[in-house]
């Protein structure tokens, strides 16, 4: 018989015994390990069974034993003190109350998935974990965040393979009711709701659940509610599913439903409103919309109010192509504003100027999601040094006249969330060195002082460690290996072979992340020979751990799967190699730690950071990486290896595989497979135990997330808070319409006449040497204050390029004349040696601009004036 309808029954905690349900009800759990040894001595059993879920363990425990605890005064006072350290983590002072800056009253994080634990699922990979990690970080901080999201009734998919290595998708339907989630409710009682305006009359209508993730409030908004029709409730039924349509208003709910929800929680609950709004990925672009049509509802015009959200805005990028951005056609966006539907206010053409691809070679009749992002952003961030690079190449056409280096995106590298991926027994022995709180302490906050008395720990305990971390590795892979077969059909007889995978003395390698064909996971069987040489060598193995999941729609994803589960499945190396279906949360927790080597082989520059490798490093683990993302920052031979790259324009796909695979094959061999079996005259690995420590105490503040959201906070969020400030109404018309003046005039402005301070510059000059310019510019219906004219000079390539430039502003001394012409001077210094050059530019000047080329407006020389100016030194 099949039930009808579906509830939960929850116990009842005898009084004793209540704080259980704020400490499940708190995130805080998932990673602090004295909490979840509490829950897991209430029943050992049942918390094994509900896979560390304490929600699902307090509704599995017989009342009898919660009645026993009740009376057990240990257990009470082990209790009363975890609870009593919660409540001194969410109310005492953190890093972010000591700082002395006028730092941001709160700030509202929105991303389109949070992998939080694998008890909450609503992540599909990197930047939902990322996104989770910079909650939790947050909150270790005390950094007033408030995260927002969606609920997925069926969150991501499961895994699993067939019999012949294809891959299945599962989609559990998930309760919130059974999840660490409550209601956000109005003082009666009711739920509270937000709702958004769709065509035709209609409405979609969400409620509000809130996940506690420590000292940060997530707002999850869920759509399957009795007022919605049966397509509106199925708007938040998966992540990254559905076509465009769904797409859009899952992001429509996102950004403009977020807002409406953050300003919710705020008057339920009194939390500062927040001073700046961050998207992390332009899935929440929408909700700059939304601020703007607030403001225009007190009274503000479109164009200030457009200029007060820059101000508290800001934008970070993950993506390093222009494919893996969302985009809609303008008709669909269009369909969805305007006096029938959402924002009435706001005229539908403003709001597609804000995300259409109006520059070369963009597609003139799509609404890019990232585009929008970045014009309703006034601070804009990639997620590594190069993937700041790339980003800034990437939408450079947003900035016409700039150089690359030049356009207004910086980089905040991503890091990782220690407490969540650090195994308990690396803590430990981080905690036998320095004490707990020192090593909680180097954790969260990071500073490099911390992670320096690693260098002190005997080699003998580091290769101890590392024993026991492979050995609890090779269990965990036996079992999950043995559910996997039984799932594609295998009967027990069939599976002895599965007690001798993997051996706990033997090098091993992980390789797990989303299967999208840059990352390359089959790169690895380029050479299937060589492969199985490294696998089966007499006296130096290896032993390979893979995992990751395909997109649902991305068959070619999932014929890179099924090919390596079919060498996986080979009776010859099926103990040497593995793959794991389902890969989560769960099952990282337990591969980084496990594993000698990290691997990491994507096309250059496709990474836009990548952190697998970096939980991994956390636990002592060397990365063996294609220098791109976070590796490319932060390699050095002390702590790992790089693989050669063939990333040339000119070399075939194929080739560059070959290249790149052989690379990879060469130093397993002649590299680390011996440094991994050589023995020092103690008997054990001491060269590899130097590359450990030095992993832990160079790369272990630097990979932190704690490192990452102090960065946040100095560089992007209080500049953002400060600017939100000074953008009163008043400031906000102001900036407009000397926008749109400048913009107007800007036709006008040129550079008409650059000369030096000598008749002529010889083709060489010497060093030290100071010239001084003189420039005649026009500046049409523009004053000097509206402008900044700059000597731009540095090394020139054989093209005459500046490279590495350095500016100067000059400054107006006569002017204007009859012609209306400005004359401006100033000093060059010959400050470098080589071929050198220099121009001159004229750039717009505001005092609430975040950056002079935020206008993307410049004027420069006519190429003819150039030569005659003497502008290039050789």
């Amino acid at each position: 018989m099949k039930a009808i309808r579906r509830f939960t029954v929850r116990p009842v905690l005898p009084e004793p015994l209540r704080p259980l349900s704020d400490l499940a009800r708190n995130l805080r759990w998932s990673w602090h390990a004295e909490t979840r040894d509490l829950f897991q001595s209430v029943d050992p059993e049942s918390w094994a069974a509900s896979g560390n879920d304490p929600v699902r363990l307090l509704g599995s425990v017989p009342p009898a034993r919660l009645a026993e605890l009740a009376e057990d005064p240990r257990f009470l006072r082990r209790l009363a003190e975890v609870a009593g350290d919660l409540n001194d983590y969410v109310t005492g002072g953190r890093w972010y109350q000591d700082q002395s800056a006028e730092l941001p009253a709160a700030v509202a994080y929105f991303s389109p998935e949070f992998g939080i634990t694998a008890a909450l699922p609503q992540y599909s990979g990197g930047l939902g974990i990322l996104a989770g990690d910079h909650l939790k970080a947050a909150s270790d901080l005390g950094v007033p965040l408030i995260g927002v999201g969606l609920l997925y009734r069926h969150g991501y998919f499961r895994q699993t393979l067939s019999r012949d290595g294809w891959q299945q998708e599962h989609y559990p339907v998930l309760d919130p009711n059974e999840l660490p989630l409550a209601l956000l409710k109005e003082p009666d009682g009711t739920p509270a709701q937000v709702s958004l305006a769709l065509p035709g009359g209609r409405s979609l209508h969400a409620r509000v659940w809130l996940a506690q993730v420590g000292r940060v409030p997530l707002l999850m908004l869920d759509s399957d509610v009795e007022e919605n029709d049966l397509g509106g409730r199925g708007v938040t039924d998966r992540l990254y599913g559905g076509g465009s349509e769904h797409r859009l208003l899952q992001e429509m709910l996102l950004g403009i439903g977020g807002v409406r929800a953050v300003r919710a929680y705020c008057r339920l609950t009194g939390h500062p409103e927040p001073e700046v709004f961050h998207t992390n990925e332009g899935h929440a672009g929408f909700l700059g919309l939304e601020r703007i049509a607030e403001l225009a509802a007190a009274g503000l015009d479109f164009d200030p109010a457009l200029e007060a959200v820059r101000a508290g805005t800001v934008f970070t990028t993950h993506t390093p192509v222009p494919a893996g951005i969302d985009r809609f056609d303008r008709e669909l966006v269009a369909h969805h504003f305007g006096p029938d539907a959402e924002l009435p206010g706001i005229d539908v053409e403003r709001i597609l100027q804000l995300g259409m691809e109006t520059y070369p070679g963009g597609e003139p009749n799509l609404f890019n999601m990232a585009v929008m992002g970045l014009r309703l952003g006034q601070r804009a961030n990639g997620v590594s040094l190069l993937h700041g690079n790339v980003s800034r190449e990437m939408f450079s056409g947003l900035w016409p006249g700039f150089d690359p280096d030049e356009v207004p995106i910086t980089s905040v590298t991503n890091g990782v969330h220690a407490p969540t991926w650090v195994a308990p027994e690396v803590f430990r022995l981080g905690a036998r060195q320095i004490g707990g709180r020192r090593t909680e302490d180097a954790m969260t906050v990071g500073g490099s002082e911390r992670w320096d008395a690693v260098g002190e720990i005997p080699d003998q305990d580091i290769h101890e460690l590392r024993r026991v971390l492979r050995e609890q590795l090779v269990t965990e892979v036996r079992e999950r290996l043995r559910a996997s077969w039984r799932q594609r059909g295998a009967g027990t007889a069939e599976l002895g072979w599965i007690d001798g995978v993997l051996d706990p003395d033997v090098l091993t390698i992980g390789f797990a992340r989303r299967v999208p064909s840059y990352k390359r996971l089959t790169l690895m069987l380029r050479d299937r020979d060589r492969l199985m040489d490294l696998l089966l060598h007499p006296e130096r193995p290896i032993q390979i751990v893979v995992a990751g999941k395909a997109h649902p729609a991305d068959d070619g994803g999932k014929r890179l799967v099924q090919e390596l589960v079919r060498f996986t499945d080979d009776p010859r190396v099926r103990h040497r190699i593995v793959f794991l279906p389902d890969y989560g949360m769960a099952m990282a927790q337990k591969l980084y730690p496990g594993c000698d080597i990290w691997l990491n082989n994507p096309l250059r520059p496709l990474e836009a950071c990548g952190t697998s490798g970096m939980k991994a490093a956390l636990n002592g683990c060397l990365n063996l990486s294609v220098l791109d993302g976070w590796w490319d920052e932060w390699f050095q031979p002390d702590f790992g290896w790089a693989i050669p790259t063939a990333d040339g324009t000119g070399t075939d796909p194929d080739r560059r595989d070959d290249i790149e695979a052989a690379a990879l094959y060469d130093l397993l061999e002649q590299r680390v497979t011996p440094r991994f079996y050589e023995r020092g005259q103690s008997g054990l690995p001491d060269r590899w135990i130097e590359m450990v420590r030095q992993t832990l105490t160079l790369l272990g503040p630097k990979v932190l997330a704690g490192r990452m959201v102090r960065e946040y906070v100095e560089r992007l969020y209080t500049p953002a808070a400060h600017a939100h400030r000074a953008m009163t109404a008043d400031t906000a018309r102001e900036l407009a319409v000397w926008k749109a003046r400048v913009r107007s005039a800007w036709h006008d402005v040129s550079v008409d006449h650059v000369e030096t301070s000598v008749s002529t510059v010889t083709a060489t000059a010497e060093l030290g040497t100071t010239l001084t310019l003189r420039v005649r510019v026009g500046l049409g219906d523009l004053a000097p204050d509206d402008v900044e004219v700059q000597v731009v000079s540095g090394r020139v390539d054989p093209e005459d390029h500046i490279a590495d430039a350095s500016t100067v502003p000059l400054k107006p001394v006569v002017g204007p004349d009859t012609d209306g012409r400005w004359t401006y001077e100033g000093p060059l210094s010959l400050a470098r040696t080589g071929p050198y050059g220099y121009t001159v530019r004229i750039l717009p000047s505001h005092r609430l601009l975040a950056s002079s080329a935020e206008l993307g407006l410049v004027a420069v020389p006519a190429e003819d004036l150039g030569e005659g100016a003497g502008v290039l030194m050789r």
